[in-house]
C-alpha cells in the first residue's frame, strides 16, 4: 500500500486562503494552492535575487523531493517517476517509447479526456496501429466493457482510473489482469484520483500511469508526473532525454558527454529544466505534494464522500438526476448530476455561476468537486441555489 500519512488534523481549512467571493466546489478543474505553497513560491522568487547563495546540489533537491512524495502517494519507487508538465507528457513518452507492429490495437473508451485521442490517433498513421474506442453497454464504462473489446491484437488499454465527466471509478485490477494474461499493457490516467483517494500501484496492476499536478495534487498548471514500472523502463525505445538524466550530470565542472546514456530510471523523461530550483512551478509542486502526503488521500476521500453523499441526499429529485454512481465505492472523490434536459442543465449551471457557486459543466453533467476547505455549509449553498 502507499504510505501517505493519515491526517489527525481537525480543521484543514486554515491551510488555505479563504475564498470570500465564491463557494468553490471545482477542485477537479483546478486546485487553489495551500498557503504553504504560495509562501514557498514567494520565497523562490526572492531567491532569484541571490543565485550565488544556492549550491549545485540545489538543482537536484526539489525534483528528488517531489519524486519521494509522489512515490508515497502511489506506493511506487522514486526512480520510477518522471516529473512532467502534465499528463500529456507521460502519454507521449509511452506512445513514442513502445515498439509497435502494424495492426496493434490500443483500446480506450468513448467520452474519455481528450488527451487519449490526441495521443493515440496520430499513432495510427505513424505506426500503423488501430485505436479502438469502446462505448459503455450500460451507463458507465466498466472493466467488462473493456475486456469484451480486447482481442489477440490488443497491445495497450489506455483509460482513466476516475472519469473526468461522470466520476465513475474503474476496476483497474481486473483490466490489468486481463491485459497481462495476453501480454498487453495497462495505461492509467490518474489525474482525477491521485491525492484524492488512496492508491497502490501493485494493487492497481498498471504498467504506466500519468497525472496532472494542478488538480488533487494541489499544484499549479504545468506540473505533473509519469510513472513507469521498473522492468519496462529499459525496454522502451531510445529517444531524446533531459541532459540531467545522464550519470555524472551532478558534477557541473565536468559536463562533456560525447556519448550520453540515460540513467536506468524514469527521470530520463523529466521535463526540461525540472532540476532548476528557480522553476517556480516545481517549487510549488514540491510543497503541495508534501502537503497532500501529510493530509492523506484517505482523509480527502472520507471528507468528500460525506459531502457528496449529502449532496445526492438533498438534490431535488423532481429536477435533478445523479450522473455518477451513487455507491461511493464505485466513484472517485466527487460527484456529478444533471437536470432533466440538456437545456435545463446548462441553465442551472449558468445560474450557479451567476450566484458564485463554482462548479464545472462537463459533457452535459454538472460536476461538484469539494476538498478539505469545503464544509456542509457549501453543499447547503449549492442546494439552496438549485432549489430557489
Amino acid at each position: 500500500m502507499a504510505t501517505a500519512t493519515a491526517s489527525v488534523h481537525t480543521d484543514w481549512r486554515q491551510e488555505w486562503f479563504e475564498i470570500e467571493d465564491a463557494t468553490y466546489l471545482n477542485l477537479a478543474s483546478q486546485s487553489p494552492m495551500p498557503r504553504a505553497t504560495i509562501r514557498a513560491v514567494q520565497a523562490a522568487i526572492e531567491a532569484n535575487k541571490y543565485p550565488h547563495h544556492k549550491s549545485d546540489s540545489t538543482f537536484f533537491e526539489v525534483p528528488n523531493r517531489i519524486r519521494a512524495s509522489v512515490a508515497r502517494l502511489i506506493g511506487g519507487r522514486p526512480e520510477e517517476i518522471a516529473i512532467t508538465t502534465g499528463a500529456s507528457n507521460g502519454m507521449a513518452a509511452i506512445a513514442y517509447g513502445l515498439s509497435w507492429n502494424p495492426g496493434d490495437e490500443v483500446i480506450t473508451s468513448k467520452g474519455e479526456f481528450p488527451l487519449q485521442y490526441a495521443t493515440w490517433k496520430p499513432m495510427e498513421e505513424r505506426e500503423g496501429l488501430k485505436l479502438k474506442i469502446v462505448s459503455p453497454r450500460e451507463r458507465f464504462i466498466t472493466a467488462d466493457d473493456l475486456l469484451a473489446a480486447m482481442t489477440p491484437k490488443t497491445r495497450v488499454v489506455s483509460v482513466s482510473l476516475v472519469r473526468f465527466d461522470d466520476g465513475s471509478l474503474l476496476d483497474a485490477a481486473r483490466v490489468a489482469a486481463a491485459c497481462h494474461a495476453q501480454g498487453a499493457l495497462l495505461v492509467l490516467d490518474i489525474s482525477q484520483s491521485c491525492g484524492a483517494m488512496p492508491l497502490d500501484v501493485e494493487r492497481l496492476g498498471a504498467d504506466f500511469m500519468v497525472c496532472a499536478g494542478y488538480k488533487w495534487l494541489l499544484g499549479p498548471f504545468g506540473t505533473g508526473f509519469f510513472w513507469a514500472k521498473s522492468e519496462l523502463i529499459a525496454k522502451m525505445r531510445p529517444g531524446p532525454f533531459y541532459w540531467m538524466a545522464v550519470p555524472g550530470s551532478h558534477n557541473f565542472s565536468s559536463l562533456s558527454f560525447d556519448d550520453p546514456k540515460p540513467e536506468a530510471a524514469a527521470k530520463r523523461w523529466d521535463t526540461a529544466e525540472s532540476a532548476s530550483y528557480f522553476n517556480l512551478n516545481l517549487v510549488a509542486m514540491d510543497v503541495s505534494t508534501d502537503f497532500v502526503v501529510r493530509a492523506g488521500p484517505e482523509t480527502v476521500a472520507a471528507h468528500n464522500r460525506k459531502l457528496i453523499d449529502l449532496m445526492y441526499e438533498r438534490l431535488p429529485k423532481d429536477r435533478c438526476i445523479p450522473a455518477s454512481p451513487l455507491e461511493a465505492d464505485r466513484r472517485g472523490s466527487y460527484g456529478c448530476f444533471a437536470a432533466r434536459t440538456k437545456e435545463k442543465t446548462l441553465a442551472l449551471y449558468q445560474k450557479l455561476r451567476e450566484e458564485n457557486v463554482i462548479v464545472s459543466l462537463r459533457e452535459g453533467n454538472i460536476r461538484v468537486s469539494p476538498h478539505l476547505y469545503n464544509t456542509e455549509r457549501d453543499i447547503d449553498r449549492l442546494i439552496s441555489v438549485i432549489t430557489t
